[in-house]
């Protein structure tokens, strides 16, 4: 039983945390008022939320090395949940950027830990269908979450996007202290406070960085150069690791091809791009075509439909075609998925706008489940804490560029017609790039062993095949 319900309670955590950063967004215009401030000055507490989350994630594999994974994913749900209270009862902007910024620190800590806590607990015969469970936060937030944040604040008001997390905040507290193995290392490693420092300053550079220059408008300048200090920081802190006796993280995991090409390389192209397609749906369906906020959502859901579709089809189509080939095949249908959304208009004709959606979104939920998977595929145990939160960071740093590239793509291509508002074309400019982007990290997927993770999908080798 353990072994069932700890990936459900990680996968339920992952979807309170993400489904609490995708439905902020919708929420602003009504929390200014309440706050009574300018809409644009909420920025600061969706930064303050980044900012947090980014420096706190390195240090997430250290300290459930140290104090045990079960202590600390428990502690990260608290202070979540707490900071979630906090959030619903702000009576100012001040009082709710600093709860904003712990919030931060608790899904900096929740996220890896939570991964952690998983990869642990599984073994290789069912990595395939643990991994499936926990990727579904990850696709369900971005799309569910803006719609649900709208039917929130326009029904019981804003506060409740936040107070709404209490209760599943308890509970998972609690099913966390009882299910959750503890995971303590018996010889922890003393902290790197160094390494804590450069990696701290590297990586909240780099994603406030890109976040500021995608929005940044004539202070892109400015935010450039803060994303370039943050990579130089990021730089200083792999130097300092590779000499280090107990570096903060471990970088031999980079030594890893599979974990390499799936969670550093062509993973963080391919989540560019899928992230940059998230930010333009939304605003495409509603600027474009005209649509109301609540049509938009109707169209975005089918997308979300289409990652549901995908699942009871991953492991089978696994299981025949290993994760290569799949990682290939599909990771074309996701180029063309995303550069054909560049040929909608507001006449296209409606089914087929949403067959194009529903296929859109099959197809992005496969290749995620088999890129998170794989990930961990040929990861030894004890390497698996480093390796989780490596990939954390870099999932964030992905789709900090896919907005912040998705944003100076509308705004160039706008800015080169010299109109004064967003049009059409801008919207296909930006997703025929994504959809070229996409097509780039297929050639990284290619580049994978025939036999990448066929011990976990039951795939047959091709060189047993051959023989057969």
């Amino acid at each position: 039983m353990r072994l069932r319900i700890v990936p459900l309670i990680v996968a339920a955590s992952f979807l309170m945390q993400q489904l609490d950063s995708a439905i902020i967004t919708t929420s602003l215009p009504q929390m200014a008022l309440s706050f009574g401030v300018a809409p644009e000055r909420l920025s600061v507490g969706v930064s303050a939320y980044v900012l947090s989350l980014a420096i706190f994630v390195p240090l997430a594999g250290w300290l459930a090395d140290r104090f045990g994974a079960r202590t600390v994913f428990a502690g990260a749900i608290v202070v979540f949940t707490t900071a979630s209270l906090v959030c619903g009862l702000a009576d100012d902007l001040a009082s709710f950027t600093l709860a904003r910024a712990a919030q931060g620190v608790g899904g900096a800590l929740m996220t890896p830990v939570g991964r952690i806590v998983v990869l642990r607990s599984t073994s290789n015969e069912q990595l395939l269908k643990t991994t499936a469970l926990i990727t579904w936060p990850g696709l369900i937030a971005p799309v569910a979450g803006p719609v649900l944040g709208g039917l929130i604040t326009s029904t019981i008001g804003w506060r409740w996007n936040f107070l709404l997390n209490l209760g599943p905040g308890v509970i998972g507290f609690i099913l966390a202290l009882l299910y959750v193995p503890g995971g303590r290392s018996a010889e922890p490693r003393p902290l790197d406070w160094v390494g804590f420092v450069l990696s701290a300053m590297g990586l909240s550079g780099l994603v406030c960085g890109l976040e500021g220059f995608g929005h940044g408008g004539e202070a892109r300048l400015a935010w450039a150069g803060v994303a370039l200090a943050g990579g130089a920081s990021g730089l200083a802190a792999v130097l300092h690791f590779r000499r280090c006796a107990h570096p903060l993280l471990d970088l031999a995991t980079l030594r890893i091809a599979s974990f390499v090409t799936t969670s550093v390389g062509s993973g963080t192209v391919f989540r560019v791009a899928v992230a940059a397609t998230h930010f333009l749906l939304p605003l495409l369906f509603q600027v474009a075509f005209g649509l109301s906020p609540l049509e938009a959502g109707g169209l975005v859901l089918i997308y979300f439909a289409g990652n549901l579709a995908a699942k009871p089809a991953t492991s089978p189509l696994l299981r025949r075609w290993g994760f290569r080939r799949v990682l290939i095949v599909n990771g074309v249908a996701n180029a063309l998925a995303i550069g054909a959304l560049a040929l909608l208009t507001p006449m296209t004709f409606r089914p087929l706008l949403w067959g194009l959606l529903f296929a859109a979104g099959l197809v992005r939920s496969l290749q995620f489940t088999a890129l998170t998977t794989l990930a961990f595929a040929d990861v030894p145990e004890p390497r698996r804490g480093s390796a989780a939160t490596l990939m954390s960071m870099f999932s964030q740093i992905g789709i900090c560029i896919g907005v912040s590239a998705a944003a100076v793509l509308l705004d160039s291509a706008r800015s080169l017609q010299g109109a004064p508002a967003l049009q059409l074309v801008d919207f296909q400019v930006a997703f025929g790039v994504m959809g070229v982007i996409a097509l780039g990290a297929v050639a990284g997927f290619a580049r994978l062993d025939p036999d990448a993770g066929c011990a976990i999908s039951g795939a047959q080798r091709p060189g047993d095949r051959a023989a057969a």
